[in-house]
């Protein structure tokens, strides 16, 4: 309990556009008459010795009206003030928001001074303070205040600190959520903690960490519309990717036997919980390696990720659910699990008639439709919605995977697996096709959809041919989403997991 009992600043979402603007002219006009006495309202530096975490973790432990000596100066953004006669209090708070009391006294600093703080300071205000180091009265941690510095003056109000934004404010003003909410802040850090325990993941098994073209000249290695653009320097179109995959792959026909990368991916699709034009995808490939090792290696990452933000494998989710990450995860084939939950005759030898019909019984429409996408969309609709724990959905139609290995045993059916946690795709996996004939094969296939009006289908890429004409080893490949791992490991929505996400 801090020693100041201001009465904060109204939402600045909530103020009429009259009220900002009267706020942001009175506080301009402080910003001026400040400038004008001489000091600074945007400094270049401030002499700050310590930091607020580190104050609070080194004097923590002191009591009622405890006494150091020590004297610091810090900085911090001020969220709560209380101006009164020969004393005034104020709130500084970190960017992780921790927080520590300035005191502001008559004996301390003098009359002239004190008047200038009362005049010259806002809430928002980053405030320098240097003085030594307390326990007030009331037992709060505080620097008692010798001199002081504003060192960024706001002209704007901040929002109220006990009221949460809207979730449309708190997306459009993330700078402004960070400040206010303690699960914007761990977010963000949590972020940092999942891709700092995936590079150390990779590591320790020597993979290498690369970045491949965000503009290319043809999209593939996935089945998603791309953003076009143009670039004038080559008078060309150009497209955003959709997945570093077949560049990655070139990676590997070099000599890159283990190789990793983490960075945006851009499909020009619906937008939703689970679902964002711009995200962040995780990308690998292990040579000599499958789908069954990459299945292995994807737990151990997700696994890994949960134990660096959360310390367990039992992760508690924003709105207070345990989720079990630990142990080793479900396996179901796809078809089986499709035909056990629906009833139905569903095979790799199914006629895409049938299909079509029983699809159309339940209410799936598919535009384009193929036999793999029709099973995929029966799955969807009869197995997907039961899944609890995480599971490794395995052997997928070859039609709707057009660059994994044919199964091994299973005629009609790829190497392929997508890791299903809290009811979303998070992860998909491969035994990849290596064999540039058979490629070429699938290429000419999703060729002849995109000719068909199949906007989401793969184009004829015959730089990746000729390099898989010179020699892939048998290769096992994942790729993650960034901000799903987030989401399985927090219990957020995407755009809570994306720190600036896109909005129209």
């Amino acid at each position: 309990m801090s020693d100041e009992t201001t009465e904060p600043t109204p939402p600045a979402d909530e103020l009429s556009a009259a009220e900002v603007s009267e706020q942001k002219a009175v506080r301009l006009s402080k910003r001026e008459r400040l400038i004008s006495s001489g000091r600074e309202a945007y400094p270049v530096a401030v002499p700050v010795t310590t930091t607020i975490p580190a104050l609070r973790e080194k004097y923590g432990h002191l009591v009622t009206d405890d006494t150091t000596g020590d004297v610091v100066g810090i900085a911090g953004r001020m969220v709560f003030a209380r101006n009164t006669g020969k004393l005034c209090f104020a709130t500084l708070q970190a960017g992780d928001g921790s927080r520590v009391q300035a005191m502001v006294s008559l004996a301390e600093v003098g009359q002239e001074s004190l008047d200038e703080w009362k005049e010259f300071t806002d809430l928002g205000d980053h405030v320098f303070v240097s003085g030594e180091v307390i326990s007030s009265r009331r037992g709060e941690l505080s620097v008692l205040v010798r001199q002081w510095q504003i060192a960024s003056k706001a002209v704007l109000p901040l929002p109220n600190l006990h009221s949460d934004l809207s979730d449309e404010s708190r997306v459009r003003s993330r700078y402004l959520d960070l400040i206010l909410r303690e699960q914007a802040r761990f977010t963000v850090r949590a972020r940092a903690k999942v891709n700092a325990s995936l590079r150390a993941t990779f590591a320790a098994q020597d993979y290498l960490e690369v970045e491949t073209p965000m503009l290319q000249v043809m999209h593939g290695g996935a089945s998603a519309r791309p953003f076009a653009t143009h670039s004038n320097a080559f008078d060309t179109e150009l497209f955003l990717r959709i997945a570093p995959e077949l560049f990655l792959k070139r990676a590997v026909v070099g000599g890159v036997d283990r190789v990793f990368e983490i960075n945006r991916n851009f499909r020009n699709e619906g937008a939703d919980s689970t679902h964002s034009p711009e995200f962040a995808m995780l990308e690998a490939y292990e040579a000599y390696g499958d789908y069954n090792r990459m299945a292995d290696l994807t737990q151990q990452l997700v696994q890994n990720a949960a134990l660096a933000v959360a310390g367990q494998l039992v992760v508690t989710w924003a709105d207070g659910t345990e989720y079990d990450l630990g142990g080793d995860w479900d396996r179901v084939s796809m078809y089986e699990s499709a035909a056990a939950a629906s009833g139905l005759d569903i095979t790799p030898d199914s006629p895409c008639d049938y299909l079509l019909a029983e699809a159309a019984k339940v209410g799936i429409e598919v535009e384009h439709p193929t036999h793999g996408k029709l099973v995929e969309e029966l799955w969807e609709h009869f197995v997907k919605p039961n899944l609890t724990r995480p599971t490794f959905v395995m052997d997928f139609p070859v039609d709707t995977s057009p660059l994994v290995r044919d199964h091994r045993t299973i005629a009609g059916v790829v190497e392929k697996w997508d890791l299903y946690i809290r009811g979303f795709e998070l992860a998909t996996g491969y035994s990849e096709l290596v064999d540039p004939v058979i490629q070429r094969e699938r290429f000419v296939e999703q060729a002849l959809l995109a000719s068909q009006g199949d906007v989401e289908a793969m184009r004829l890429d015959e730089e990746f041919l000729r390099a898989l004409e010179h020699g892939m080893p048998p290769t096992g490949g994942i790729g993650l989403g960034i901000d799903r791992l987030l989401m399985a490991i927090t219990g957020l929505g995407i755009r809570e997991t994306i720190l600036f996400p896109l909005v129209k």
